[in-house]
């Protein structure tokens, strides 16, 4: 699939996190996780708790089966964030031994840190969340605000939720790929189709030729035609629209 735009940046790094799912529940939801993974960079899994998926997981992942078949299994999350440098946990209750903070406030405490450093983003069990032990893994633990208590985001999106928001921190420009203009001169001959079409149909007149020329000039040169565009609208104009009877 072709975007309609390309990333020109890389700012955190995303290749250093690693998801870490705790005991998850729903299969089908570890699937969407790791296409919500594809869908914003990041590549990393690591589920703790759980020896294996169930094919359940593959089916939602679309084409982000890959990101599962790497992904690494621990007994429990003290083994699951060993090697890491960062640990950043996510919540949906208030914890009184927990400072909590915002997810915005989460990503721009990362940005604190060297490019070098290992990163981990907890997640817990549907169902628990976080128990206050597996807490205790965390550097920080952090919330995505929402309207009410009730019902707390999806695992999956949670996850996408935390991920596109470094997506975007990463990434903050999105340039436009748009298509190359055609040659001036095929601008130019669609355009003189169009004119002759409009005046033989009696929309351009003397009165108005000059005004009503210079508007579509000047609607034309914003457009930058594409080939497409050339083509589809040379069709409209010598097939698609005919003379107005005499």
């Amino acid at each position: 699939m072709k975007l309609a735009y390309k990333t020109t940046s890389d700012l955190l790094g995303r290749s250093r996190f690693s998801v870490i799912l705790v005991n998850p529940q729903n299969q089908e939801n570890i699937g969407l996780v790791a296409r919500a993974m594809s869908n914003t960079g990041f590549s990393q899994l690591r589920i703790a708790g759980l020896e294996k998926f169930d094919p359940e997981a593959f089916r939602p992942a679309v084409h982000s089966a890959d990101i599962l078949r790497k992904a690494a299994f621990f007994p429990d999350l003290a083994e699951a964030v060993a090697d890491l440098n960062l640990v950043l946990a996510s919540t949906v209750r208030q914890r009184k031994a927990f400072r909590l903070m915002t997810i915005d406030e989460a990503v721009e405490k990362i940005k604190l840190f060297p490019l070098s450093i290992k990163i981990g983003l907890v997640f817990g069990n549907e169902r628990t969340g976080l128990s206050d032990v597996e807490l205790r893994q965390a550097n920080f633990v952090y919330f995505i605000p929402q309207v009410g208590r009730q019902p707390s985001y999806n695992l999956a999106a949670a996850v996408l939720i935390t991920l596109y928001t470094l997506f975007r921190q990463s990434a903050p420009e999105m340039v436009a790929e748009l298509p190359p203009p055609v040659r001036h001169k095929e601008q130019e001959d669609c355009l003189k189709i169009i004119l002759s079409k409009l005046e033989k149909n009696g929309f351009i007149h003397e009165t108005n030729r000059q005004h009503a020329t210079n508007l579509l000039y000047d609607l034309f040169g914003r457009l930058t035609l594409s080939e497409r565009d050339r083509r589809f609208l040379t069709a409209i104009f010598n097939k698609g629209l005919k003379n107005k009877p005499n």
